[in-house]
């Protein structure tokens, strides 16, 4: 373990954060709204000890990385966003406590959208702008990002890169990984201009356009309405949302390669197949269920269905309607889609359908194997042969995550709080969803659980964004020795 490169990694990362720091400005200075002096103050703390640390490691630009320094690099990393993204909130006095602090950065910067606040409209839009954009880095990754502009840490990045990226198997675009990175922010910049423009066409100021499709395309959720989207009562809206929640929770490879004219391999890809078969279909039983028992009309049950499922699946967490009031079958349906997730790739969280199908596929052969004991069988996932090294990770993780699931849903059951709340909050927060069911539904928040929920919770989107191994292994033994 090379001590000083985790050092000088984990200070880069903070002074990319923290220069991040001027949009949230700029937009606190124009509207006057107080947040100034938290935002310059924070900035100030993040840069003075981020820029020391790049100064005084200057002279080991030599990268050595490794698993264990990618790792490490990638969980402390983390952790030190979360912190340095409470500081704005905790200057401000947005909230009562550091525990809320800490909680809403790490909704953030983990694309969760589970929040404490119990009036957004009341908070200063600098603060707001700075709650979205923790959205925004933390959904491409702030490890990607130090990719794209840092080269000391492009040098070694491929274990960083597969540290941070969703899935089992992480896509390297081009031969240099710094290139991978900045191919994929491109890619990200482009989605957020048009959307924001898009948005801006429906009726929203630039302000809400920009906090919205902050939270879409990083498959986030943070809104600047106390009602979320269902505030602006526009099917264009819905739309337009729908729309890119679904183009964020896709493989952004396969952005990439639509990008440069290669159509056939992207409308061949199992899992992108899997996923909008999936999307369509939940959505077609939602809106049947709905207009038989919520909704008069069949284009009201279809417009309410498809926003819903489509920002469930993908782990945005927007909402137009009420969900608790809808049917069970509508209610299981999205508890569904909080494990499910998005695609491997995505800015979405959940278990990913990649790891679902292939956990499926691998079902399916040892029951072919049990019926055909001498037949010689391979796994594949589309024509790619399927190692059994990916099938023991796929497996591990799903274990894994479960075994997370159920330990943290006691912890929350050990506190007093009900059981449909509990397995609800732990399954969106671990599947970085969001809003949850009982009371942490999409009309409620985080607001009223105790202290050690909140950490517990914060614990789990933590976990859900990196995928649980990265964070985990730093707590096995074996992992610091020699």
């Amino acid at each position: 373990m090379r001590l000083y490169y985790v050092i000088r990694s984990v200070g880069a990362i903070a002074v990319c954060i923290g220069l991040t720091m001027l949009l949230p400005l700029a937009f606190s200075v124009y509207y006057d709204d107080g947040s100034t002096q938290p935002l310059v103050q924070s900035m100030l703390i993040v840069l003075g000890i981020g820029l020391p640390v790049l100064l005084f490691t200057r002279r080991f630009d030599q990268p050595y990385m490794n698993h264990r320094n990618a790792m490490t690099i990638v969980t402390i990393g983390w952790i030190a966003a979360t912190l340095i993204g409470a500081l704005p909130f905790f200057l401000a006095g947005t909230f009562g406590t550091f525990t809320d602090c800490v909680f809403e950065s790490i909704s953030g910067f983990s694309t969760t959208g589970s929040s404490v606040l119990t009036d957004i409209e009341c908070v200063p839009k600098g603060i707001l702008m700075w709650r979205s954009l923790t959205h925004w880095l933390g959904g491409m990754g702030i490890i990607v990002l130090s990719l794209a502009i840092l080269p000391f840490l492009g040098l070694g990045g491929m274990q960083l890169y597969r540290a941070e990226a969703p899935g089992p198997t992480p896509d390297k675009l081009t031969p240099r990984i710094r290139d991978t990175a900045s191919a994929l922010w491109i890619i990200y910049l482009v989605f957020t201009l048009v959307m924001i423009i898009l948005l801006m066409f429906g009726g929203m100021d630039l302000f809400d356009s920009i906090c919205h499709t902050f939270g879409t395309l990083a498959t986030g959720g943070f809104s600047t309405k106390n009602l979320s989207i269902a505030y602006y009562n526009s099917a264009y809206i819905d739309a337009v949302i729908t729309i890119f929640m679904l183009l964020a929770g896709i493989n952004f490879s396969l952005h990439y390669q639509l990008l440069f004219g290669k159509i056939k391999p992207v409308f061949s890809d199992p899992e992108l197949r899997f996923f909008l078969l999936v999307v369509a279909f939940l959505i077609l039983v939602t809106a049947f269920v709905l207009y038989q028992t919520t909704y008069p009309g069949l284009s009201q049950s279809f417009r309410y269905a498809a926003f819903q499922v489509s920002s469930i699946i993908t782990t945005t967490g927007y909402v137009t309607a009420d969900f608790e009031i809808w049917p069970f079958l509508s209610q299981s349906i999205l508890l569904f889609c909080m494990f499910l997730g998005a695609s491997a790739g995505s800015t979405g969280g959940g278990m990913k359908c990649m790891r679902i199908m292939l956990l499926l596929k691998h079902i399916y052969l040892e029951l072919f194997r049990i019926i055909h004991p001498r037949a010689v069988t391979q796994l594949k996932f589309g024509k790619r042969l399927v190692t059994e090294d990916i099938i023991r990770g796929v497996w591990g993780f799903f274990i894994m995550y479960i075994g997370l699931f159920l330990l943290s849903s006691f912890v929350l059951t050990a506190l007093g709080i009900d059981l449909v709340t509990s397995f609800s909050a732990v399954a969106a927060c671990i599947g970085n969803v969001g809003p949850g069911l009982g009371s942490v539904g999409p009309t409620n928040n985080y607001a009223h659980l105790p202290v050690v929920a909140k950490w517990m919770l914060s614990i789990c989107m933590l976990l859900g964004r990196l995928e649980i191994y990265t964070v985990i292994i730093l707590f096995v033994p074996e992992f610091w020795r020699k």
